[in-house]
């Protein structure tokens, strides 16, 4: 029987029965170690045999025990991947792309719309190492006129970071495997459930378990998840390499957060979708950027390709830099952060410098911030913006 993904995140990495007393808790238990014991050098041998073959097989506790193998089985449920490796942050996963399927005197192209901080992965490392970048705008992109002999690897985010840009993620994975290259995914806004861009073509999904996975603002966490056994294997060597490390902690929390993600989620977008309405009537308002709000020229795309939304978005203001300032630091309830996917809305003012590498960003000149809406009730939300806008206007 193939049960709904509702229903395997509820019971993916459940427990098991003590077969002595034959009782389980219902929560898998946070197991920490740092050193793995064997019971002679034949289990030990075995396990390396197992490693040696590309296998998830523990011989240290750095690579985690049963309650991050539950995570993992969790991140491949949801994403349709053969295999998942964890990192300790959304960012780290990223880097663990880059330099797994990458190396010195190689090219990558990735979209100019990706997450702000992979430049400064570009700057501050990729660089020194001879790994060479090309930004490329993904609406419409002909990957074969930006390709080179050396090029390894396409890389994407979509819905695009700042303003949620959906790509044609079935075409650019086509162009992708048509020049051989592997598809990398940044699926953070989707997390596997909403958008599974495995599904799609993609070879390789990301994603920042610190949001919505997560769901609560109290872990740092990454997956990357890859769509053959081939693939993750050579990924997880380079985590191996790397050194990285996720507390059991932490994975318990992400699974704590996975078995109430689709109620969250659903709850996210619904109040996401009232606020849009509410934006769309505020004469401030020039531009809503969330693909589930009809008027977004990404619509029709989430509407083929994504189950769902949550409760980000960007809004353009009829504002300039001072006034645009003034209404983020008026509202009361949308506290100033750079995170989301918890259960607190927040807001970012968005710095036009980090847009102008954005072919899809507006003209300059207005006040972009981007809003995660979280779990509040939608009146005491928008009666915040309201007031927020009003105190804009009696101060300007």
């Amino acid at each position: 029987m193939t049960h709904h993904l509702h229903t395997r995140l509820l019971h993916t990495g459940s427990a098991p029965f003590d077969p002595e007393t034959r009782t389980a808790a219902v929560s898998l238990p946070a197991m920490r170690t740092s050193t793995v014991r064997f019971a002679d050098l034949a289990a030990l041998d075995a396990a390396q045999e197992r490693k040696a073959a590309g296998e998830r097989a523990v011989t240290y506790g750095r690579s985690g025990l049963d309650t991050h193998r539950a995570l993992e089985d969790v991140f491949s449920q949801l994403e349709g991947g053969a295999r998942t490796i964890l990192a300790p942050s959304g960012l780290a996963a990223i880097t663990l792309v880059f330099l797994g399927l990458l190396k010195a005197g190689e090219h990558a192209l990735v979209a100019d719309c990706v997450y702000g901080p992979v430049r400064h992965l570009d700057h501050a490392l990729l660089r020194g190492l001879g790994i060479e970048i090309t930004y490329f705008d993904p609406a419409g992109a002909n990957l074969a006129e930006l390709v080179r002999p050396q090029t390894r690897m396409v890389y994407a985010e979509s819905p695009g970071s700042l303003l949620m840009q959906m790509l044609d993620l079935p075409a650019l994975a086509a162009q992708a495997r048509a020049l051989g290259l592997p598809l990398v995914v940044d699926n953070t806004w989707g997390s596997g459930y909403i958008y599974r861009p495995l599904a799609l073509g993609a070879d390789v999904s990301v994603v920042a378990g610190t949001k919505y996975v997560g769901g609560h603002s109290d872990l740092m966490l990454g997956a990357v998840v890859a769509r053959d056994a081939e693939l993750g294997q050579r990924l997880a060597a380079m985590q191996y390499a790397l050194g990285y490390s996720v507390s059991a902690d932490d994975a318990w929390l992400a699974l704590r957060g996975s078995r109430t993600l689709p109620v969250r989620m659903a709850e996210h977008a619904r109040s996401a979708l009232l606020v849009c309405e509410f934006l769309a009537q505020r004469p401030e308002v020039v531009r809503i950027f969330h693909p589930a709000w009809p008027q977004d020229p990404g619509h029709a795309l989430w509407r083929r390709d994504c189950t769902g939304s949550n409760g980000m978005m960007a809004v353009e203001l009829a504002l300039d830099t001072e006034a645009g300032r003034r209404f983020v630091d008026a509202l009361q309830l949308f506290a100033i952060g750079f995170s989301w996917g918890g259960y607190e809305s927040l807001v970012q003012w968005v710095d036009p410098a980090a847009l102008r590498p954005h072919a899809y960003a507006p003209a300059p000149g207005n006040t972009i911030v981007r809003l995660h809406v979280g779990l509040e009730a939608v009146a005491d939300l928008t009666a915040d913006i309201e007031q927020a806008l009003q105190a804009c206007r009696a101060a300007g």
